[in-house]
């Protein structure tokens, strides 16, 4: 899990450069950097929740993740492994960074999208990709044993 280590380090770390640089935004082009703080979850849902359920929410999701991370690895190839990861690492930066004060630090402005980071990121990558794989593997119908 030390993927999900450096995914999250790296979130929060340009979270707190987002924090001291971004006041008065850049724009670059298409994504555009502009601070914005977000007290709720995805697309701001649930930002009337009190922020302590928030946090706890959300950080029971990441342990059941992570559980059912440890215990399927061994039989995960390393895409799953990859995509998991991101989510997880993603998933911590998040949690850690609303822990902190109640708000999850955003940045990434598109204009046409809800303002977001590099958690975020991380997170609907490694859905996709676990989205992706699974369309991918072949299935068995229930109920056939194929040890012969």
């Amino acid at each position: 899990m030390a993927g999900a280590a450096a995914v999250a380090v790296t979130d929060l770390l340009v979270k707190a450069w987002a924090e001291s640089a971004l006041e008065a935004g850049l724009a670059l082009g298409p994504v555009d950097l502009v601070l914005s703080h977000n007290p709720g979850v995805a697309f701001s849902l649930g930002a009337d929740a009190p922020a302590a359920l928030v946090v706890a929410l959300t950080g029971l999701v990441i342990v059941a993740i992570a559980v059912v991370a440890w215990r399927a690895a061994p039989t995960w190839d390393c895409w799953r492994l990859a995509a998991v990861t991101a989510i997880l690492g993603g998933g911590c930066g998040n949690w850690i960074d609303r822990s902190l004060d109640g708000v999850v630090t955003d940045y990434l402005h598109s204009g046409w999208w809800p303002t977001f980071n590099l958690a975020d990121t991380a997170i609907v990558t490694g859905v996709v990709l676990l989205a992706l794989l699974e369309l991918r593997s072949p299935r068995q119908p229930a109920g056939t044993d194929t040890s012969g």
